[in-house]
């Protein structure tokens, strides 16, 4: 099986659940505490040993090359007033890794997104993130997934176990062979309600994934609504061959949803140093 060494990230949706905030930024730039989103998911890959990453884009995105792209400007005026720590921060931004963008004209789905991904990919094995699922563990959410990959040679799906109430939520694997935390998928349901179902194992937008699959997403076609589904994909993936579900360790956020980036916030400002103390307090102090 061939190394592991691009990742794909995509980030082309509109962040409708954040408006009005998203109508001129993209959802995946909204800070956590002073960080990107996507800067943690770039972030993410890299310690898992990737240093390829396609992001693919779409309109009103140009913020995020921006981002990650050198800024001699902001860098000469850190220097000259002296700011070591903020210049050694944007200098670490910017060299993170090398990232490749590719737009996708239209929102017509998560399927016809990755599509647009696949020149830069050849036959090449690759990890695929969401622009909204962040997961704080000492060892990163993508690294568990690769090991899990290399372990049993066929794409890995990011899966968490989730709550009856968020059944209907999430793409939900239903598997009858499980080793640890790996679970052989036997469906993919996309969204069921909860009494279609026994299984409560909710897939997490995080991948490893082998190329075929843009030959499946395509006979797959499109779905209700003129959109092509990754999830469509893996339903014509499972007649072919194995895929797995792993249930990765670690803290999941989701943060395209408002409460879930909340929660994120809090976490990861709890984390700081500079930080931890004074919101305790606050939060004390509010509840």
């Amino acid at each position: 099986m061939k190394k592991i060494t691009k990742c794909v990230i995509l980030a082309a949706g509109y962040g409708t659940r954040f408006l009005p905030a998203t109508k001129a930024q993209p959802k995946e730039m909204l800070p956590i505490v002073d960080k990107p989103v996507i800067q943690y998911l770039v972030e993410e890959a890299v310690d898992s040993g990737i240093l390829d990453i396609i992001i693919v884009t779409g309109r009103g995105k140009r913020s995020i090359e921006d981002h990650f792209d050198k800024s001699f400007e902001l860098e000469q005026t850190l220097v000259e007033k002296g700011k070591t720590q903020e210049l050694a921060q944007v200098e670490h931004v910017s060299s993170l890794a090398n990232i490749a963008y590719v737009r996708q004209p239209l929102p017509r789905g998560d399927g016809d997104a990755l599509l647009y991904a696949q020149r830069f990919l050849g036959d090449e094995p690759f990890l695929l993130l969401f622009g909204d699922d962040i997961v704080m563990h000492d060892v990163p959410a993508s690294k568990q997934l690769i090991d899990a990959f290399y372990r049993k040679q066929s794409p890995i799906i990011c899966i968490e176990r989730v709550s009856d109430s968020r059944v209907s939520s999430y793409g939900i694997i239903e598997s009858s062979y499980s080793d640890g935390r790996t679970h052989r998928v036997e469906k993919f349901l996309e969204k069921p309600e909860p009494s279609e179902t026994e299984s409560r194992l909710g897939a997490v937008g995080k991948y490893v994934l082998t190329s075929d699959i843009f030959d499946y997403v395509k006979v797959a076609g499109n779905s209700t609504g003129g959109e092509r589904r990754l999830a469509d994909g893996f339903v014509e993936m499972l007649r072919d061959r194995d895929i797995y579900g792993y249930e990765i360790e670690g803290k999941r956020y989701d943060t395209g949803d408002k409460f879930g980036f909340l929660k994120a916030t809090i976490d990861y400002a709890l984390e700081r140093p500079e930080l931890a103390e004074k919101l305790k307090e606050f939060m004390k102090s509010r509840i």
